[in-house]
Parts: structure tokens; C-alpha cells; sequence
């Protein structure tokens, strides 16, 4: 898929896969295995923003893919989130889908809103958050219904 179709058809919390097609350098090569990792590599598909105008400046629309994050239990929190720009030249897979069920917490309502936390239910959902300072949180249940739309529609096989 290319990065276009992640950000039309993905939804957030998606697990997206993404790659040049080079094949995977010896681990004792160090520094071409590093360079690799940039450009292939797993993350979830935590924002999808449109394109932004700003003064003299507009950025294209972009998809962001969280890489790790360390301090979930505590407040403070480091998120390494990577953006891709669209158009790009790397091919995207979604690997996995959020499960029915799962609660997505994103910090704000709206189209732009970015996936902070996701959830095994409600009740974790919400003990998370009030440990978390995001006073504009919402909670999005995903449900059978967004499932089935995405087989019907085409954004997931049957």
C-alpha cells in the first residue's frame, strides 16, 4: 500500500509495517543496519493530519507512526513518533487492526486528533487518563460495525 492509502483507509491504532524493499543488512554491519531500520520498520498508526497552511507555508498531508513509548505507568511519558509525508516512496502494510472492543484515547476531539493510549476496555481507559494530564481526551470504542465497514468497503479483507 502506498502512504496515501494508510491514511484513507487505516484506522488509528492500527500495527502498519513499512519498507524500501532492500533486503535486511548483516547485524555486524552496524551502520547500514541502522540506515535500513529508517526506512523499514513497525510502528502504530497513531495520527493522520491533513494538509496544514500556515503563513507562506503548506505542508503536505502526513501519517504518524509511534515507534515506542516508555513511562505509561507514570506521568511523564517519552513517545518517539515518526511522520511520513505524503507522497512517499516506502510501501506500507497494515499489519493488524485495533480488536472490537478496544478503547482508543485521543487528545482532543476532531480529524487531527492524535491516538495517546489504547485500551483493553473503558474502565482501563479511564484509570489511565486520570493518572495522564489530557484534559480534552476522548475515548473511541472500536466497534463490529467500523469493522464490517472496512471489509465492506474494501479497507480490509473478508
Amino acid at each position: 500500500m502506498s502512504a496515501q492509502l494508510i491514511y484513507d483507509l487505516a484506522p488509528l491504532g492500527s500495527i502498519v509495517a513499512w519498507s524500501d524493499g532492500t533486503p535486511r543488512p548483516p547485524k555486524h554491519h552496524c551502520n547500514r543496519l541502522s540506515s535500513w531500520k529508517c526506512r523499514n520498520d513497525v510502528g502504530q498508526l497513531v495520527q493522520k493530519l491533513g494538509q496544514t497552511e500556515a503563513r507562506d507555508i503548506s505542508l503536505p498531508p502526513s501519517i504518524s507512526l509511534l515507534l515506542f513509548d516508555y513511562g505509561q505507568i507514570g506521568p511523564a511519558t517519552l513517545r518517539a513518533v515518526r511522520p511520513f509525508w505524503l507522497p512517499c516512496d516506502l510501501k506500507f502494510t497494515v499489519i493488524e487492526r485495533p480488536a472490537i472492543g478496544t478503547i482508543l484515547v485521543l487528545d482532543a476531539p476532531g480529524e487531527d486528533a492524535e491516538l495517546i493510549y489504547t485500551a483493553p476496555s473503558r474502565k482501563k481507559a479511564r484509570a489511565w487518563l486520570k493518572s495522564h494530564d489530557y484534559p480534552n481526551a476522548v475515548l473511541q470504542e472500536v466497534t463490529a460495525d467500523q469493522v464490517a465497514a472496512d471489509v465492506v468497503e474494501g479497507r480490509m479483507p473478508a
